[in-house]
């Protein structure tokens, strides 16, 4: 997946920190996996009980089978 930059950039400011939390939402309330990971680091890493995703094609795939 590409690299996108998107604003708000840091450091954030209290208006600016309230929209990109915003944008993140809109992002997972979209429920479409290439577009959640978007709003995470290419190199993210999550866990979820005893399963660890590292990148955002791990993230996707695991996205995907929720």
């Amino acid at each position: 997946m590409k690299e996108t930059k998107r604003p708000p950039f840091p450091p954030f400011t209290f208006e600016t920190a309230i929209q990109k939390v915003r944008l993140i939402e809109d992002a997972w309330n979209s429920r479409e996996p290439k577009k959640m990971v978007l709003a995470y680091t290419a190199d993210s890493r999550w866990r979820n009980r005893a399963e660890f995703m590292n990148g955002r094609q791990q993230l996707v795939a695991f996205l995907k089978r929720k």
